[in-house]
């Protein structure tokens, strides 16, 4: 029932691989799209993952550096698999650990790993106990614990309420630690966005150093219980012992630091759920994997943290507008953009600061007033198109202005325009044109058809979402939606989704950077473009590391 079981190292060296009988296809997609959107992605967290018609379970052995992955249909429920599968991994690790202990690749492509035998019998031994088991009956309402439940149990006392209730608003509190403000914000003055945008980034005062937590004394082994004499000589003994690496790291062992690392997370503002999968997926990680010399637990964990946040923060792909945009006007049409996200979020004014650096890389911009809803939508963008031909005069570019407003006013078709607006760019031969549209709520489900409508038909080169760096939980469930929107309203077996995250009002969040990790975390799409002020300059590409420094600090 298994169509194929695979071992593999990190370095991508396949030991040994299993085809189920009847099974054509090769197992290669599957499991490089697992690396891809995953291992690679710091996803590991959860053990499975589907492709297609198949689901994947995968375990990995950190002490050899190795990865087992299984696949079967979707259809298919197998009780069994996750069993089975730390079955075959302990049973592989102790037959060939002599193999596996020899580093480097030539000594892995060297060894032969004849593993058919043990595996047809793990394989057959795992189908017999699940159907041993058999199904399990449901308990019935006498036998549960609801029913030894009495009345008086379930009243709650008022005075019992309202002490939880200030008990929890008193740990709440604790968690908000105001932290001093280490964002380099640049001045109001104007100066030349010429070429790539500079990185946000974040500095630390000169002379302050980074408070160790509590949590850093864990170690390894608590050799308390090891050490019987409690003199200088035994005290020094055991300090050195717990901090040599002188076993594999266990679950245990990153408990406590995980919960502390987790609530850290949350404190700066990234969403629970995704500080806890980004915990597992540490903790997924560092499983059996054995400790440096003079290493402590805390610091072997925020380290791989760290390192896993900048590979979240790094996008799979690099967005070059100023690339695409020479190469649309190579093929002489326009290199289309189209901004949504909710309301408020400064879609209109983020679209006027991109204008501004589109400009001043000698690009001609079209901009679409396809905010039909909101009351001053389009005479908000007439100002910032008088203020940009203000800022480069048509006299200076052949007496053509360089930003043009396209609107058709009120009450209008989005849609419409946007194809109109498209048509016109084309046959005027501007650069580029800047579709903005109407902020709706992720659970407006009119509004957001007809944004799925909008870019269905005019398949922009890149849909960008714009969200505010101010938000924490909320900036999953509108991402979730908005992606989940233009899926299900799109006529294409494959929907144009959101590309790239425009991040604004950074300015405002002091170290509180955590909705970055969010957004990129639930879309795996880069952030393009960071907001970081008021003025046509304020505009920053994302520091990976530096944002990352931000979110580590205490």
């Amino acid at each position: 029932m298994l169509d194929f079981f695979t071992i593999f190292s990190k370095g991508g060296i396949v030991l040994w691989c299993f085809q189920g009988t009847g099974v054509t296809e090769s197992f290669t997609g599957p499991v490089n799209a697992l690396i891809r959107s995953v291992i690679l992605q710091e996803r590991s967290g959860n053990n499975s993952y589907s492709h297609d018609a198949l689901s994947l379970k995968y375990k990995l052995d950190n002490e050899f550096e190795l990865v087992f992955v299984v696949g079967f249909q979707k259809i298919l429920t197998l009780t069994y698999v996750d069993k089975f599968i730390d079955d075959v991994q302990l049973h592989f690790r102790d037959r060939y650990k002599n193999e596996l202990e020899q580093k480097g690749a030539l000594a892995l492509l060297n060894s032969h790993f004849a593993f058919e035998d043990d595996f047809k019998m793990l394989l057959r031994e795992a189908e017999e106990s699940s159907k041993a088991r058999g199904p399990t009956s449901m308990r019935s309402f006498n036998a549960s614990l609801k029913s030894q439940k009495t009345v008086k149990s379930m009243i709650e006392t008022k005075g019992g309420d309202k002490g939880k209730e200030q008990g929890g608003k008193k740990n709440k509190n604790e968690l908000h630690i105001l932290i001093k403000s280490c964002l380099v914000v640049q001045g109001m003055q104007l100066s030349s966005m010429k070429g790539d945008l500079l990185a946000v980034d974040y500095e630390s005062s000169e002379g302050e150093e980074e408070e160790e937590d509590a949590v850093e004394r864990v170690v390894v082994a608590d050799t308390s219980k090891k050490i019987p004499k409690k003199g200088a000589f035994g005290g020094m003994f055991g300090m050195l012992k717990g901090l040599v690496g002188s076993k594999s790291l266990s679950q245990e062992d990153m408990e406590p630091v995980l919960d502390k690392m987790r609530d850290h997370l949350i404190a700066k503002n990234v969403a629970a759920e995704i500080a806890s999968q980004l915990c597992d997926s540490v903790a997924k990680k560092l499983e059996g994997k054995v400790m440096g010399t003079f290493t402590t637990v805390a610091s072997t964990v925020k380290g791989a943290l760290q390192d896993s946040l900048v590979q979240i923060l790094q996008p799979k792909r690099r967005v070059d507008i100023l690339r695409d945009v020479l190469e649309a006007r190579s093929q002489r049409r326009p290199f289309v953009i189209t901004f949504c996200g909710v309301n408020g979020v400064g879609k209109s004014t983020n679209l006027a600061k991109i204008s501004f650096w589109l400009i001043e890389n000698g690009f001609t911009v079209l901009i679409a007033a396809c905010d039909t809803f909101r009351a001053g939508a389009v005479e908000q963008l007439r100002t910032h198109q008088r203020r940009l031909n203000s800022l480069h005069p048509p006299q200076d570019h052949g007496g053509r202005p360089i930003v043009q407003l396209y609107e058709k006013g009120y009450g209008k078709d989005a849609a419409g325009i946007a194809m109109e607006a498209i048509a016109y760019a084309r046959n005027q031969a501007f650069d580029v044109v800047l579709v903005d549209t109407a902020g709706r709520m992720q659970d407006n489900t009119p509004l957001m058809t007809a944004l799925a409508k909008l870019i269905a038909v005019n398949m922009p080169d890149l849909v960008l979402f714009v969200g505010e760096a101010l938000v924490g939980n909320e900036a999953v469930d509108q991402l979730v939606k908005f992606n989940q929107a233009l899926a299900d309203h799109s006529m294409s077996d494959k929907p144009r989704l959101i590309d790239g995250i425009v991040l604004t009002k950074f300015d405002t969040i002091d170290d509180k950077v955590g909705a970055a990790i969010s957004m990129t975390y639930i879309t795996g799409q880069p952030i393009v473009f960071v907001g970081t002020g008021q003025t046509y300059n304020d505009l920053r590409s994302l520091n990976a590391r530096a944002v990352v420094g931000a979110l580590m600090k205490a």
